[in-house]
């Protein structure tokens, strides 16, 4: 078969004739079914227009099984993505492996010094950035002004979870078919487990203590339960257990939520042509229970290059182009300011266009600056990640308790069952990993 291509190839050439030119390089890219994400792919022509040689290949993922499909690619060598989806907990972990390759070829116009501090220091190990943020996030309180209006209630700008649950009871409205609250239920670590970690820093909580020792029978875990699952149960959706981010996100933007506690990137993909609250929402900071602690995260969605691609040089080419400045004005050419993936970059939060059109910029960049991955909880830990614990073990560990703590919400195990089945798996794996006999 070689033989006879060549051949073909040398007549084609002989006759005078030139063959068509065909894209020399396919970067196959694993991302999430995020907005954001959805919105980048759409605007590829952009990039490929400027690069004819190189062809883009899309494998997009709903989250837990992006993160599976990815550390198991990576960590057997597979080779399988040229350009991987990350976020903050991987980056410094998965570079310290060896597992990334250094991003030092951005290009000359890319403006490093431009991201946003606290994300920029998420996404580095040894000095280096290993990954490139797509969009960065904390998380906050997204509301219906004119249900909090007809509920008789004021949203403060620094709510307490005492307020939240108030305010749930009131705008729940199930004839309506209206729900106070909207929380994740979906069990991952990087679903439930975000929002129930970042909220259990609020209640005083902490996955370990100083030496290790899971902390899941404390008071403070417990109080942390015995909010969340009741709250849900009685002003959240039916089959909230199911519910991550896109789910919720499709639940507000229907009118079903009376108040949603989420990622502050969703600001921007409220209120698109089918949306029922456009005009409708209020923002305000992640609750707190009056212990100095907010129930905020940190996270970045961002792009890198594993260490077992052989197209280097044509994935950082790429991911430049989706991560620059550049980027933002091409989003918002095309879909509005708005639209542009938050909470990467200095120049956009001092943007006049961009504040104009999105009225949670500046809380977004407020909740963003305010988490702290060195001091996250309230008592001393020896870790560091706000909704997460900076350690090689914490997704395989957070994935089972996110299983027990989701079976609590859906009623098929009560929160003492739970709390008491992720203590005893959390110990096991320590032992297993040598941090405690």
């Amino acid at each position: 078969m070689k033989v006879i291509v060549k051949g073909l190839v040398g007549a084609v050439a002989l006759a005078g004739f030139s063959l068509p030119a065909y894209a020399d390089t396919t970067l196959t890219i694993a991302t999430v079914n995020n907005g954001n994400m959805i919105d980048m792919q759409k605007l590829t022509d952009d990039f490929t227009k400027a690069n004819p040689d190189i062809k883009l290949n899309w494998v997009t993922l709903e989250e837990n099984v992006l993160r599976q499909k990815v550390t198991t690619d990576i960590a057997t060598k597979g080779g399988q993505f040229d350009v991987i989806t990350i976020g903050t907990y991987e980056v410094p972990i998965w570079a310290k492996k060896g597992w990334l390759v250094p991003l030092d070829k951005l290009g000359a116009d890319y403006d490093v010094d431009d991201l946003l501090p606290a994300i920029r220091s998420g996404l580095s190990y040894d000095g280096k950035l290993y990954a490139a943020p797509f969009y960065g996030e904390s998380s906050f309180v997204m509301y219906r002004k004119d249900l909090m209006e007809k509920a008789g209630l004021t949203m403060p700008e620094k709510p307490t979870w005492e307020f939240i649950k108030q305010a749930a009871d009131k705008m729940t409205d199930k004839a309506a078919g209206v729900y106070g609250i909207c929380l994740r239920g979906k069990p991952g670590w990087g679903e439930n487990m975000a929002f129930l970690t970042a909220t259990a820093n609020s209640f005083g909580a902490r996955w370990f203590d100083e030496k290790w020792q899971p902390q899941f029978n404390s008071p403070e875990w417990k109080a942390t339960l015995d909010y969340y699952v009741p709250l849900l149960k009685a002003d959240g959706p039916p089959g909230a257990s199911a519910n991550g981010f896109n789910e919720n996100l499709a639940l507000f933007n229907d009118g079903k939520c009376g108040m949603w506690i989420d990622a502050t990137v969703a600001a921007g993909l409220i209120g698109g042509k089918d949306s029922k609250v456009v005009d409708k929402v209020g923002y305000a900071l992640a609750p707190d229970n009056g212990l100095g602690k907010r129930g905020n995260w940190l996270w970045a969605w961002s792009l890198a290059v594993p260490a077992g691609s052989a197209k280097a040089d044509a994935a950082q080419k790429f991911i430049s182009w989706a991560t620059d400045k550049h980027y933002d004005d091409l989003v918002a050419s095309k879909l509005g300011w708005a639209s542009v993936p938050p909470g990467t970059r200095t120049s956009l939060y001092k943007n006049p266009d961009y504040l104009k059109a999105a009225p949670f910029a500046e809380m977004t960049l407020d909740s963003i600056n305010s988490a702290d991955p060195t001091h996250p909880t309230v008592k001393p830990v020896p870790y560091t990640g706000v909704q997460f614990v900076a350690i090689p073990e914490f997704q395989g560990i957070a994935t089972d308790v996110g299983q027990d703590f989701s079976a609590a919400l859906a009623g098929s195990t009560t929160v003492d069952a739970a709390l008491a089945k992720a203590q005893a798996s959390t110990e096991a794996a320590m032992k297993k990993a040598g941090y405690i006999k």
